[in-house]
């Protein structure tokens, strides 16, 4: 291997594993490979929803291929991470819930909102064993709760609290993982975990876990594709022609629930159960993002300010890039 092409690949591992460790803030001095990469987007996605069926479909590669442009896929665990991929430069597109990017914002990551699809509530819950006897969110003072901090799900814990009338300092609420809490679960370390699909289908199609409450009527649930500020500046054309092809998806998966359950447990190596259930509960159709749901956007982060969970107050149209006259 040349000198150069050492350097080349010593930087991309030192560059995730910053990422991993969430030592993003260290690298806010160093250029990114944005520069030698602009053939190339980089997409970041999760174990579900239209990113996972667009890969699966490859329409997206054949669009760009006019373009002059290849894709690039990369895997992460929960919106908190991806969303660190792209403030460090390690992907320029991605997808998260309604909390990650608030807390990446608070945290001084320059990301834009590109797009968002419909509410989708039941799509994360709160879950107990099946042999819990506990029934309802309020039996869960003094208990044991994970959730991924900075998840989706964390809002969602937020507000079913404040309907149990329960204050957050209520309840032992634990940061982990899906992995790690998945274990703990099972192992009975816990009384209560709150999970997104397709993690949430499938704790209840393996192990029986039951629902003791989802998001309906407390949350809206929206997912967010979201790009580098830089990327969005510079590649607004591209970023048209992507949001037109993940609703052209959306609108495919729509009406061909079986054929996304396929290409999801293709792609995640999941169950076709689990990811058939997990498909029945996903919200379909990509938008701009409008002033409405910027607006719900800047309640959760004004709670989450209130609670401390983040270090300061933000402006949630800080990340919404200026319209063009």
């Amino acid at each position: 291997m040349s000198d150069h092409n050492e350097k080349h690949a010593a930087r991309r591992r030192t560059l995730a594993y910053l990422s991993a460790a969430g030592l993003g803030a260290l690298t806010a001095g160093l250029p990114t490979l944005a520069a030698a990469q602009s053939k190339v987007l980089r997409i970041g996605y999760q174990k579900y929803g239209t990113l996972v069926i667009l890969k699966g479909r490859g329409t997206l590669e054949k669009r760009f291929a006019s373009e002059g442009i290849e894709i690039k896929w990369t895997e992460f665990t929960a919106g908190p991470a991806l969303l660190e991929g792209l403030n460090v430069g390690s992907i320029d597109f991605g997808v998260a819930g309604e909390a990650p990017p608030i807390f990446a914002q608070a945290a001084g990551a320059d990301l834009v909102y590109v797009g968002n699809e419909p509410p989708s509530p039941t799509s994360e819950a709160i879950i107990v064993p099946k042999n819990s006897t506990i029934k309802t969110v309020a039996e869960l003072k003094g208990k044991k709760v994970a959730l991924n901090r900075g998840s989706n799900v964390h809002y969602l814990w937020v507000k079913a609290l404040e309907r149990a009338g329960l204050e957050y300092k209520d309840v032992q609420t634990l940061f982990l993982a899906p992995a790690d809490a998945r274990a703990a679960f099972e192992r009975g370390s816990l009384d209560a975990w709150v999970i997104w699909d397709p993690f949430l289908a499938a704790a209840e199609k393996q192990i029986g876990a039951r629902v003791l409450e989802d998001g309906t009527g407390l949350v809206a649930n929206h997912q967010f594709f979201l790009a580098s500020r830089s990327y969005a500046e510079k590649n607004p054309k591209l970023l048209a022609i992507l949001l037109e092809e993940l609703d052209k998806i959306d609108q495919w998966g729509a009406r061909n629930l079986k054929e996304v359950a396929t290409i999801l447990a293709e792609q995640t190596g999941l169950d076709y159960p689990t990811v058939e259930l997990a498909a029945k509960r996903y919200s379909y159709g990509v938008k701009p993002v409008s002033p409405q749901v910027i607006a719900e956007q800047q309640k959760i982060a004004d709670v989450f300010a209130d609670l401390k969970l983040i270090p300061k107050k933000i402006n949630v149209r800080d990340a919404v890039l200026a319209t063009k006259p």
